[in-house]
């Protein structure tokens, strides 16, 4: 059982449980073929997650203030804020494209518009704040950059692709144009703020080698705003016609092309590169730990990101590549979900708070009065 004390170790990292799960069903929706109510399965079980850590994070705060607000100065541990927002956006988002098979289209507007909001206001913030605190507080330097910098950058990007899904539940006319093309700023937002991080990551592999074994799965996170923002540039392009006038719609869908495929093309080209290395990290002892997580979303969002390519190009050669890259998907979520059971039921995830110093010195005359005998 997981008591308030042993909650003081539960991170907002854990949030990549949630999106790393809600992106399986999701992602399987948005395949050509898919398996309906085994999506939605996968989305139920994100959505009961995310309200077990909602519930969770809650009493972290309330019993461990003092852990919460370290965590927010960590440098380590502050970009992870930003996996809160996803988390919501990603378990919305799949209520509209997966839940809706087991909770009807209204019950999964509802709950996906209230998660939008909820994720993106919170995305928002955690764009800002840790930017912020990185330049103020935490001052890192070249040789700390990891991939896991981009994650409060890459969730304007979620809500991006997520939004436009909204749109024709609102009724026409500006509302309608105006959150599609809010959606359209959020997209820039998070491609210019990742396209100025990337030359960091890169400048810090190619000067300080590679990163910690445990950290080695982080390079995946470099595939989210890849895949996330092929995704989004055609989920604008779908609800564009009638949405915004002519000729920006079919402006739009030129677009969602002639930017997805060669962010496509890269992202396949960092995958091989992660790839590589998870294999070498692997060969020199790398265990589990909860950055395995690293290696579901942003899969899940090139599977994504190659299917609306499939539907805007008609080639059957990214259909291919969607489903090729949901099965890797289906092995990464299972190799973390079954690192993470494994870890709980042991305690090693969430371990058990020290005894008290009036119990640790009962322990210890208990032990002396055992050697007396």
């Amino acid at each position: 059982m997981v008591t308030a004390a042993r909650l003081r170790h539960l991170g907002p990292n854990w949030y990549a449980a949630v999106m790393g799960t809600a992106i399986v069903g999701s992602a399987g929706a948005a395949l050509p073929s898919h398996v309906r109510w085994l999506c939605a399965a996968l989305w139920a079980l994100s959505l009961l997650l995310l309200l077990a850590l909602l519930a969770a994070r809650a009493l972290h705060w309330t019993h461990h203030r003092d852990q919460a607000r370290a965590d927010l100065l960590d440098p380590a541990t502050a970009p992870f804020h930003g996996c809160a927002a996803m988390a919501l956006l990603a378990v919305g988002g799949g209520a509209l494209s997966a839940g809706r098979y087991w909770i009807g289209v209204h019950a999964a507007v509802a709950l996906d518009a209230v998660l939008f909001t909820a994720g993106t206001a919170l995305g928002l913030a955690a764009a800002v704040a840790v930017p912020y605190l990185m330049v103020t507080r935490h001052r890192p330097g070249l040789a700390d950059a990891t991939p896991v910098w981009l994650l409060p950058l890459v969730a304007p990007m979620v809500s991006a692709a997520l939004g436009p899904a909204l749109v024709p539940y609102l009724p026409p006319g500006q509302p309608r144009e105006t959150l599609l093309l809010g959606c359209l700023a959020l997209f820039g937002l998070s491609l210019v703020a990742t396209l100025l991080m990337l030359p960091l990551l890169l400048a810090r592999l190619l000067l300080h080698g590679p990163l910690p074994l445990a950290l080695t799965p982080a390079l995946f996170l470099v595939l989210g705003p890849l895949g996330q923002s092929t995704t989004a540039t055609g989920a604008l392009a779908d609800l564009a016609p009638g949405v915004v006038p002519a000729p920006y719609d079919r402006g739009l869908a030129v677009f969602a092309v002639l930017y997805g495929v060669p962010v496509m093309g890269f992202a396949l080209l960092w995958l091989a590169f992660a790839a590589a290395q998870l294999v070498r990290a692997r060969r020199r002892g790398m265990r589990f730990a909860p950055t395995w997580w690293g290696l579901t979303f942003p899969v899940g969002t090139c599977v994504t990101g190659a299917a609306s390519l499939a539907r805007h190009t008609g080639l059957a050669v990214y259909a291919g590549l969607a489903v090729a890259l949901y099965a890797l998907l289906l092995i990464a979520w299972a190799a973390a979900a079954t690192g993470t059971v494994r870890g709980l039921l042991s305690g090693a995830l969430l371990p058990a708070p020290p005894p008290a110093p009036g119990e640790l010195r009962a322990a210890r005359a208990r032990t002396r009065s055992d050697a007396v005998r």
